[in-house]
């Protein structure tokens, strides 16, 4: 199956958000006066979908609107940095033609916060909050796929953990491990695995 369109997570996969991702939850529970909760208990419930969701589930009640968005000012102005060679990697896919496309579980406006304050820029931002279904379903790829003029079955998606790589299985998509990641789990499936320093020559995909 040759691959023609490369679509990327962005946690644990561009950025290195694994520190002030889930501070900024951990915070925002405590702001609304929800329980005790640490960073493990956040990660494990990113499967759950949008920060929204997530802060909700974490919080043990329905929240308001406004009350949604103490995590976005938690998570405003974090300082957070991609991971080595990324940028290099994708100045070179804009250069050679390609579009840069990322989906992500988070919504699309703490993505783009997140981005922003990476120094990185994408063409194509597709959040948890644009498909019905979060990771592992194949809702985000199909879009994906839209957006790009293309059939899922001609992507590839990078991503870090085992949810990114079964939405790629679910969409007939391409699926490539970044090992480097803080959710990878040598244990599940993919088309490929990339250390950090294979990813510029891997990208030559035809």
């Amino acid at each position: 199956m040759a691959t023609s369109e490369l679509v990327w997570d962005m946690d644990g996969t561009l950025l290195d958000s694994t520190v002030v991702v889930p501070a900024a939850f951990v915070a925002a529970v405590r702001d609304l006066g929800g329980p005790s909760v640490g960073p493990e208990q956040v990660v494990a419930s990113y499967s759950r979908g949008t920060p929204e969701v997530i802060l909700a589930h974490l919080v043990g009640r329905e929240l308001a609107p406004d009350e949604t968005e103490v995590y976005y000012r938690r998570l405003k102005d974090v300082e957070v940095a991609p991971y080595p060679g990324v940028a290099h990697v994708l100045d070179a896919l804009r250069e050679s033609g390609r579009t840069v496309a990322v989906f992500t579980g988070a919504s699309s406006r703490a993505a783009a916060m997140l981005l922003r304050a990476a120094g990185l820029d994408v063409d194509v931002l597709i959040g948890g909050d644009h498909v019905q279904r979060p990771k592992p379903a194949s809702d985000g790829l199909i879009l994906a796929a839209e957006h790009l003029g293309a059939a899922p079955a001609d992507l590839a998606y990078i991503g870090d953990s085992p949810l990114d790589l079964r939405a790629a299985a679910a969409a007939g998509s391409r699926s490539a491990a970044a090992s480097w990641g803080h959710l990878y789990d040598s244990a599940e499936p993919s088309d490929a695995t990339w250390g950090c320093s294979q990813v510029p020559t891997k990208l030559n995909v035809p």
